[in-house]
């Protein structure tokens, strides 16, 4: 992985395998207990990354926090909250949403090189924007900027084609006791060929189940 990061792969989801509803209210399928946790894998990583169409439907933080972990993160030498990363095709992304209005830190942008231009004009000086290919591409381009440890937290098409490619090693996987039964809502994953991996624990988190897997490698 010397070309790449280790990417951690981050969701909760239904019983039914979404990680939304069809409605513009934000479905919650995570809780107290759970969210501290994901703080901390936060905390502990050096970027997060969430695809362009996250960043509409969901307009995320991606911040730390917590306090303490924050001051914990400045007292090793890294900035309170860890690069925050998306990927998109199409342009398109506002500059006033939470991503790039909220946390000083770097904001990374990839797109196909031909759209750099015009994404760069959108963002101003908001984020850097950067040309790359495909997510392998982007991967290396996060290695090359010291990125050792990448968490991934959306949406349905960059889980899928993380997972399909074969560039996930941990998966934290929430699910929650309920069903969404609506083919119109955005699922964890799409169709794509098999992916195996292992699981390595299972932990009970009030009402929701974290299963944590790891890469199947052989």
């Amino acid at each position: 992985m010397s070309d790449r990061p280790y990417v951690l792969l981050s969701c909760a989801m239904s019983l039914d395998g979404y990680i939304d509803d069809a409605s513009d209210t934000l479905l919650v399928l995570s809780n107290d207990e759970d969210w501290e946790r994901v703080d901390a894998v936060r905390a502990s990583c050096d970027a997060i990354l969430v695809g362009a169409n996250t960043i509409r439907r969901d307009n995320p933080r991606l911040l730390v926090r917590s306090a303490a972990l924050r001051a914990d993160r400045v007292a090793r030498g890294l900035p309170e909250n860890p690069v925050k990363v998306t990927v998109t095709s199409s342009g398109g992304l506002s500059p006033s949403a939470n991503f790039f209005a909220l946390g000083s830190g770097l904001k990374l942008v990839y797109t196909p090189p031909a759209l750099v231009p015009s994404v760069s004009d959108d963002l101003g000086a908001c984020a850097t924007v950067v040309g790359a290919a495909d997510l392998p591409a982007v991967l290396a381009d996060l290695s090359s900027r010291g990125v050792r440890r990448l968490m991934v937290e959306g949406g349905t098409t960059m889980h899928t084609q993380l997972l399909t490619l074969g560039l996930v090693d941990e998966l934290h996987l929430v699910v929650a006791p309920m069903f969404v039964g609506d083919s119109k809502a955005p699922r964890f994953v799409t169709d794509g060929p098999n992916a195996t991996l292992k699981l390595v624990e299972v932990r009970q988190l009030g009402e929701v189940v974290l299963l944590r897997y790891q890469a199947a490698r052989t």
